[in-house]
């Protein structure tokens, strides 16, 4: 029994932060491995000749690497990442542009960028995602006084937003849109002038207007063809096509409790069950109650992310929670939302759920960051409760 209780606070010691984040990480990661074994029965028997155990164990891996960084990430000061976030930024912009031109195109897209030597490929854009987030909260927090004026917000914000999300969109419009109206949202909050606001997204249309024009030109690189058709779909075909009628039928036969776990039928017909649509196993699997469940997860992360917000003494540390955890949260309801035809498909992942090597990485990082700035509350906190009992 003591052995359990050191051990007990052993962990604790360890993970500092808020430690409802922690357990909202572990039961994703835990869905995570029992969705992404189920879902992978198709392509083991494609690729490696029945091995199904072959992308658990890959998953599996990875997710310690990501849980790993995830730990790391909160041992540092959050404040640090303010330091790095203008060198992060200014490396994220090349990174985009070689990806977008020199990119190797997978699934018809140039989002990925291959390492030399070592034949292992990561989409920029995660990385730029958090470098752009990052950069944003600095800019709110310690540029306060310069951004009351047109000029002053113009360059600091604005400015890169637009360039980030530009060249993301070409062939990632839906994680240019969720970081767009993750900044949008950031600087709202973050009580910048609701005209400045309103010209970000003026020009935004502007930018995305003159992508689609480019689109004509250049189909290689931007994937308006893919956009309409996909729009066009959604909008006229009520059935939503072939991947929602299939995710739909998942989610029908899951009902209330599921079918059991490993049990999914419509792994064999979903194409990437293991990816797009990894949310319509588990409700196939799990019932309403699992995907009701991992729901809640993500609206728990955002009441505990917005706690922190109203907690933190420090602007940067608030809009940095805040920032990151929208970028999550709303990536995993446009997930959620393709598979119950409420927006078009989109391609997006269900962050630290999906299979997945670069954004299993990043959304861990971005958990690690969120729980620095938890760990740095709760210090404070702690001191000021023992400056009182000193006091007394």
């Amino acid at each position: 029994m003591n052995h359990i209780l050191s051990l007990k606070s052993r962990v604790y010691q360890e993970l500092k932060g808020d430690l409802a984040i922690w357990l909202i990480i572990g039961f994703l990661a835990a869905f995570s491995l029992m969705a992404v074994y189920s879902s992978t029965e198709t392509l083991a028997y494609k690729e490696r000749g029945g091995n199904t155990e072959y992308f658990l164990i890959k998953h599996f891996i990875i997710l310690v690497g990501g849980l790993c960084l995830t730990y790391i990430c909160h041992l540092i000061y959050y404040m640090r990442y303010s330091l790095i976030a203008p060198f992060l930024l200014l490396v994220s912009i090349p990174l985009l542009i070689v990806t977008l031109f020199f990119g190797p195109e997978i699934n018809e897209a140039r989002r990925w960028l291959e390492v030399p030597g070592l034949g292992i490929t990561f989409q920029s854009s995660d990385f730029a995602k958090i470098a752009l987030i990052i950069y944003v909260a600095r800019s709110i927090a310690f540029k306060q006084e310069v951004i009351k004026d047109f000029s002053g917000a113009f360059v600091p914000i604005i400015v890169p937003v637009l360039i980030v999300c530009g060249l993301i969109a070409p062939a990632d419009l839906s994680s240019a849109i969720i970081l767009f109206v993750t900044c949008l949202t950031m600087m709202f909050i973050g009580r910048i002038k609701l005209k400045y606001i309103a010209v970000l997204c003026i020009l935004g249309l502007f930018v995305l207007a003159g992508i689609i024009a480019l689109g004509s030109v250049f189909p290689d690189f931007i994937r308006v063809d893919t956009w309409t058709s996909r729009i066009d779909a959604f909008i006229n075909d009520a059935q939503g096509g072939y991947q929602i009628q299939q995710a739909k039928i998942a989610i029908a036969e899951g009902g209330w409790f599921g079918v059991g776990p490993g049990q999914s039928t419509q792994n064999n017909y979903l194409p990437y069950p293991y990816a797009d649509f990894i949310y319509a196993i588990i409700c196939e699997e799990y019932g309403l109650l699992g995907g009701s469940a991992i729901i809640l997860l993500y609206l728990f992360l955002t009441f505990r992310c917005m706690r922190l917000v109203t907690r933190s003494p420090k602007t940067f540390g608030a809009m940095l929670a805040i920032g990151l955890c929208l970028s999550l949260v709303m990536q995993a309801f446009a997930n959620i939302a393709v598979s119950v035809h409420l927006v078009p498909v989109t391609g997006l992942t269900l962050p630290m759920v999906s299979m997945g090597g670069t954004s299993i990485l990043f959304a861990c990082i971005s958990f690690g960051i969120i729980l620095s700035v938890s760990k740095y509350i709760e210090t404070m906190n702690e001191s000021a409760e023992l400056a009182v009992v000193s006091a007394s």
